[in-house]
């Protein structure tokens, strides 16, 4: 009809760009319109049992809850950090209770599957659901279907509801720890240089580690330092200790890291300036500045509008040693004494060094291990003259002779306080290593 009359070429394809563009158009707000909140009750008392597990499952969907957060930067949404099976898991409802009006709302769910799975059949999700507009709802629960009981389902708390000042300048993100991991002595090392550099919060996503390592954690956790996050994934899925799919059956990689690294990020974002991503045997060294504030502070001023700094990681093969800082207390303690490793490995041709990151969490939406797959601003390569990461852990070429290796002694600078604060670790942690 639109068309009647028009015998042009030129006049039809316009016409039929028109029309496409009015169903686009059409189509678009109609999904928007499915995806708002409807009231399906009235004067009912929000029932369920409010979820206390760091990962919950729902029943029969092959989705799993992390926990839900409050994000205003577009539009007023629950968005849920979740891991789901990528092509089994097609709609999801968010059931919201409004009280003291015992108003009812379901919002159906967009299902955002992070990019980056790996090959594996199960990813790191954002669940999203548009709130009610007349009601700040505190919990919400998930359920396949828009009708139906929902009486027995989990309620999950909603954070970040209200904007916080401040805690904390710098919050560390490791995740996860697991094979009972028990390098005891480079865990100390790290969390005390993390100290020195200007951390006063370290998430630790807690799959298992050591009777001995549990001894520490228990310190950190009462010192203040630590915040440790049971990550119990292998009760549900089958995980395995690699990053890609080898088509041995399991569910999700590295036992759902980038999962975990996410919920740091939305976890910390109202309470920490800066998230630090990377694992507990790495350690982004300054070159510039003493500390992490000054040298942040240095590279915001140089990079305006940058939310996602990237460091270059470097090995320090555990196998190398120097004769220096042998302290013959820490000999009985398990792990890697990080002072004996000051030569590096070079650069390998046409192999790009992965790097880690500091983020603005408020600016990230979606994060991967080696850099952000979704931010508010831009992402800048920190060069290496500035900071680098050390990273002692088994050789990547372990045929290089040490002649072939770069002495860097950048760790240095921090022996004095760090032989100290260690020593007074480990009098409080293991005493026997003092006589």
């Amino acid at each position: 009809m639109l068309c009647a009359g028009k015998k042009s070429y030129f006049a039809v394809v316009v016409c039929i760009m028109t029309v496409t563009s009015m169903l686009a158009v059409s189509y678009l707000r109609l999904q928007r319109l499915s995806h708002q909140p409807k009231v399906i009750g009235e004067g009912r008392r929000c029932k369920g049992k409010i979820a206390i597990s760091t990962i919950t499952a729902l029943e029969g969907n092959k989705t799993f809850i992390i926990s839900p957060y409050f994000d205003d930067r577009e539009s007023k949404v629950t968005r849920l950090i979740g891991i789901v099976h990528h092509k089994d898991v097609k709609q999801l409802y968010c059931w919201f209770c409004c009280q003291p009006n015992g108003k009812t709302y379901v919002s159906k769910a967009k299902i955002d599957v992070h990019s980056d799975r790996f090959g594996f059949p199960y990813g790191a999700a954002d669940i999203v659901c548009l709130e009610p507009k007349n009601c700040d709802p505190t919990h919400v629960s998930i359920h396949q279907s828009p009708y139906g009981n929902t009486d027995q389902l989990p309620r999950f708390e909603i954070k970040n509801r209200k904007a916080e000042t401040f805690s904390v300048d710098f919050t560390v993100c490791i995740s996860a720890m697991f094979g009972n991991y028990n390098n005891v002595l480079q865990f100390i090392q790290s969390m005390e240089m993390y100290k020195i550099l200007g951390v006063q919060k370290v998430v630790i996503y807690k799959n298992n580690c050591s009777h001995l390592m549990e001894k520490v954690l228990k310190f950190y956790v009462e010192e203040g330092t630590v915040e440790v996050i049971p990550w119990p994934i292998n009760s549900h899925l089958r995980v395995s200790s690699k990053w890609r799919f080898m088509q041995d059956g399991t569910h999700i990689g590295y036992y759902g890291q980038i999962t975990a690294l996410n919920d740091c990020i939305y976890r910390n974002m109202e309470r920490s300036k800066f998230v630090v991503l990377n694992d507990a045997d790495e350690i982004i060294l300054p070159l510039k500045h003493p500390n992490w504030k000054t040298m942040m502070r240095s590279l915001q001023e140089q990079n305006p509008g940058t939310s996602v700094f990237l460091f270059e990681n470097h090995i320090f093969p555990e196998t190398i040693y120097s004769h220096m800082f042998n302290i013959s207390s820490w000999n009985t303690v398990p792990g890697v004494n990080i002072l004996q490793h000051v030569y590096r490995e070079p650069d390998r041709k046409d192999v790009i060094n992965p790097r880690k990151m500091i983020v603005d969490p408020r600016k990230v939406v979606q994060t991967s291990v080696h850099s952000v797959l979704r931010a508010y601003g831009k992402s800048v390569n920190v060069p290496m003259d500035v900071a680098l990461i050390y990273h002692c852990r088994q050789a990547l070429q372990g045929n290089l002779p040490r002649e072939s290796l770069i002495r860097d002694t950048t760790l240095w600078r921090y022996n004095s306080s760090l032989i100290m604060n260690v020593n007074k670790v480990l009098s409080q942690t293991m005493p026997q290593t003092q006589n």
